[in-house]
């Protein structure tokens, strides 16, 4: 079994920054991609950053430019920098992982609990 912890988040003012982790640890070979998701209430959880193991990124339109995801893959670790906070920025931000694990290498995804950031104008 995996499991993804996030870490960071919290009430931060609007301009401001705040850095998310998410740390992976259990069974793991190795670790594919590792995104970052968020959700408001009412809507569907969105994409906002991805990051391949060998260093590729993409991001949602709304955030390039002031989000920057990395990745530590000694430390099975996803960070997300966020600078220049929006009010629209507020959320609940997930961690996503596609791992490689097990006799058969099999790659499952999973999913953190969640981090909520909340960003005051």
């Amino acid at each position: 079994q995996v499991q993804l912890v996030e870490s960071g988040g919290g009430l931060v003012q609007a301009g401001g920054s705040s850095r998310l982790s998410c740390a992976a640890s259990g069974r793991i070979r190795s670790i594919n991609a590792m995104r970052w998701y968020h959700q408001t209430p009412g809507k569907q959880r969105e994409l906002v950053a991805a990051m391949t193991r060998g260093g590729i990124t993409n991001y949602a339109d709304s955030v390039k430019g002031r989000f920057t995801i990395s990745r530590d893959n000694a430390k099975n670790t996803v960070y997300l920098q966020m600078n220049s906070l929006k009010p629209e920025d507020t959320a609940v931000y997930y961690c996503n992982a596609d791992v490689v694990g097990g006799p058969d290498y099999s790659v499952m995804n999973y999913w953190g609990k969640g981090t909520l950031v909340t960003v005051s104008s």
